[in-house]
């Protein structure tokens, strides 16, 4: 009997933490248009799968009353599952529990859960739905928070770690998240800055909403800080189901294999890129028409446009592209783009994951702002990552590749492992009309039509140096093929570098433009 009334003791104290804040703060949270904790972690997680640890953690706040406040769980929940049957680590904030505020020993649960997840070798996933510091535990909060940072910087580039942002994340609470491989936000739900608009009201006297100062479109679009931009909290989790299926579990591993697919026969390879290269086109119908069943899963989709990175296919193996994009401002490199290829770079490397560039891009963006904003040590990040990197990287001369832009898309001279070009691309200090107008300016002066004379010189330049050949001729491009012949290129070299084995000076560590 005694066993029977202890099970019937634990089911009853379980029953009342898996209540969270209760009836009336679950409704609060349904109102807001938000799944619970609870409803989370389960629809992320493979059906039954999911196993919680430290559910009877209880605070240790005596000061401000809070020795009368049961908290159950503290606030966060944590544990394990799986996701198409490969285990994961997992937490999730509790808003419905005092806010989600996060205290001492919910920051203990969360750091117990990130040393499992580091010592397992298993990616983790942490749902951030928080207040932010528990005001009444005082340094125990901000103690708290130090102890997660200085594990998301341990577990960086050994396992990945996803943030997904399903609710506010204010003050230091950001910076977890920030620490992270990738950041998922959903509209209108989605809230993150360091302080919030009361604040900035009664500092610098300016108005404006959490949305405007901090939702997920901002930060997808505006601060580069989100990866993933979603409509809904489900579409968000198919989103991080998406991108486990393209990752391996740790740095020791690659990414798990799939049965190799063609591309899809609408994408003709040929017909996408237009003859004139002064004509725009979308360099992701380039990059489905070379992948396995033309699948490109794409990051920071809404973010400095005129690059684009994700992950693909190729002979059922991940790859990672990296790729100008001709729609957006001719596909420059610029402070923001620069930033968001380099860091994605980075992550491949880490990662295990080969690296294909398609390059068709005049340089880097010029002007006053750009200069101010500090393009020299930002551009200079692109370079770092690609000459840093030892996995596997293949670049593709599309059409256009011009002067510290040609260098910097990981050409031979940062150590490209295979450099292929297409017939049609041009490669020079600088493009033909501002090339012809330096060199020759003095003959399109004197010419009786300077304009006529302009043009001459223009076809000159492009015909003898706007062309594949004369790098080819030195070397520095391994051979010019035709767009047909790219994905078996591509097959080929990463078929060949495989097993690629790349040494760099020892050291404790680079020191990178940050």
């Amino acid at each position: 009997m005694s066993l029977k009334r202890n099970i019937l003791d634990l089911r009853k104290r379980k029953e009342k933490v898996l209540q969270g804040g209760g009836e009336k703060a679950i409704q609060k949270q349904v109102a807001m248009g938000k799944l619970t904790a609870r409803e989370r972690v389960t629809s992320i997680l493979d059906e039954d799968s999911f196993h919680e640890y430290d559910m009877f953690v209880e605070h240790e706040a005596r000061d401000f009353g809070m020795e009368k406040k049961e908290l159950h769980g503290d606030g966060v929940i944590i544990g394990t599952g799986t996701i198409y049957g490969e285990p994961v680590c997992i937490f999730a904030q509790d808003f419905t529990v005092a806010g989600g505020s996060l205290g001492l020993m919910h920051a203990r649960k969360i750091t117990k859960i990130m040393d499992h997840a580091l010592k397992m070798r298993v990616p983790l996933i942490g749902i951030n739905d928080s207040g932010g510091a528990r005001i009444q535990e005082g340094v125990n909060s901000l103690a708290g928070y130090g102890e997660i940072f200085f594990r998301n910087t341990l577990a960086s580039g050994v396992i990945p770690q996803l943030s997904v942002i399903l609710g506010p994340c204010a003050g230091g609470a950001v910076y977890s998240p920030a620490l992270t491989d990738f950041v998922f936000v959903v509209e209108n739900i989605s809230k993150m800055f360091i302080t919030g608009p009361e604040v900035i009201k009664t500092v610098l006297g300016e108005e404006i909403s959490m949305e405007e100062l901090g939702g997920a479109k901002v930060h997808s679009e505006i601060t580069g800080n989100a990866h993933f931009y979603a409509l809904s909290e489900y579409e968000c989790f198919e989103q991080i189901k998406k991108l486990l299926t393209f990752i391996p579990w740790h740095n020791a591993k690659k990414a798990k294999a799939f049965p190799p697919k063609p591309p899809k026969p609408e994408y003709k390879i040929e017909e996408i890129v237009p003859a004139d290269p002064t004509q725009p086109y979308d360099i992701r119908n380039v990059i489905k028409a070379v992948s396995d069943d033309s699948d490109f899963f794409e990051i920071m989709e809404n973010f400095a446009k005129n690059i684009v990175i994700g992950f693909g296919r190729m002979n059922g193996e991940t790859v990672g592209f990296v790729a100008n994009q001709p729609l957006v401002l001719a596909g420059v490199l610029d402070c923001d783009s620069s930033d968001k290829a380099a860091r994605f770079i980075r992550y491949c490397d880490s990662f295990n994951i080969p690296i294909v560039t398609l390059e068709d891009m005049p340089g880097y963006l010029p002007g006053v702002e750009q200069e101010h904003m500090g393009v020299i040590r930002h551009g200079a990040k692109i370079l770092y990552a690609y000459s840093e990197a030892t996995v596997p990287k293949i670049t593709v001369i599309v059409r256009k590749a011009y002067g510290g832009g040609y260098i910097a898309m990981n050409s031979r001279h940062m150590k490209a492992d295979f450099m292929f070009a297409w017939p049609n691309a041009e490669i020079a200090v600088m493009g033909p009309d501002g090339a012809a107008n330096i060199i020759f300016r003095k003959e399109i002066m004197a010419a009786e039509d300077p304009e006529a004379m302009r043009k001459e010189k223009v076809a000159e330049y492009r015909e003898k140096f706007a062309n594949p050949y004369v790098a080819a001729a030195k070397g520095y491009i391994d051979t010019v093929i035709e767009p047909e012949e790219t994905r078996n290129m591509l097959l080929h070299a990463i078929e060949v570098s495989n097993h690629k084995v790349d040494g760099r000076p020892a050291k404790k560590h680079g020191i990178p433009p940050f």
